[in-house]
């Protein structure tokens, strides 16, 4: 059976990607293609906020992409001398938060060590970060995307616990998006199950993916990365046939194949 994912490949450099290699061990054929294009702002604002680690409580990253940015930053000889030499050990003495296991080991790459982890999407880390943090201690500084939702900033004021936001990057659909989906289809078929990333990922593909599929549509299982992927997909008017119990490739495929057996599933191989 085929899996379609919307999602960028890993780097080549680190071997085969973990989303198609867990699949495969459910002898699924997944295909990947890219959603989204970032677009990095603010790099010298964000400097500037690291360079000043005193004036912070620690840091949050619920993205990827937010530490993409700081290793931009960190290409210039300058910055990246003043970041080994002392500013990376005094952010080290405060906590770094973090969303899933993607994003934690993009900190440990820069020299940070993660926190949260575990707790796999934005209302859980959350929660994390309510039960370590106190009241008007200083502000937790939060590098993000300006699609960003109001979840966790929401939660933390509720609580008293002060965040600053900084916007390091944009999403946009990527260029060759319409198609590389037109050529999936007409070469490989309709999948039996289709992974959506991102509630972005949902705004740019699914109109694509319902003219693409026709009718068939209804055949196929929609899965979703976590919960707020999951709520945009329904929003669209789209059945959720599975969602990761954690934002990892081993759960996202045992999700995957739970839903493909048979008595949940009507789809050819």
């Amino acid at each position: 059976m085929k899996v379609l994912l919307l999602k960028d490949p890993k780097d080549k450099d680190s071997g085969p990607d973990p989303y198609i290699k867990e699949l495969g061990s459910y002898s699924l054929e997944a295909t990947l293609i890219p959603v989204l294009s970032f677009e990095f702002t603010s790099l010298d604002s964000l400097f500037d906020k690291l360079s000043h680690p005193e004036c912070y409580g620690g840091l949050v990253f619920t993205s990827p992409r937010a530490l993409e940015a700081i290793k931009i930053c960190l290409k210039e000889k300058s910055k990246k001398e003043a970041w080994s030499k002392s500013l990376k050990q005094m952010w080290n003495i405060k906590p770094t938060y973090v969303v899933g296991k993607a994003t934690a080991s993009l900190v440990e790459e820069i020299g940070l060590i993660p926190q949260g982890e575990k707790a796999g999407n934005a209302e859980k880390l959350a929660e994390y970060i309510c039960s370590r943090e106190k009241p008007n201690s200083s502000a937790l500084l939060f590098p993000c995307g300006a699609l960003k939702r109001e979840v966790l900033p929401t939660a933390l004021r509720e609580k008293g616990i002060a965040l600053e936001s900084l916007t390091v990057y944009q999403t946009t659909q990527h260029p060759d998006l319409q198609e590389s989906l037109s050529s999936y289809f007409s070469q490989q078929g309709i999948p039996a199950s289709i992974v959506f990333f991102s509630p972005s990922g949902v705004k740019f593909c699914l109109q694509h993916i319902q003219k693409l599929s026709g009718d068939l549509i209804n055949q196929v299982k929609f899965a979703a990365i976590g919960p707020s992927t999951a709520e945009a997909l329904q929003g669209a008017g789209i059945a959720v046939s599975c969602t990761a119990e954690s934002p990892t490739a081993q759960d996202l495929a045992a999700a995957i194949h739970t839903a493909l057996q048979p008595h949940n599933c009507s789809v050819p191989q």
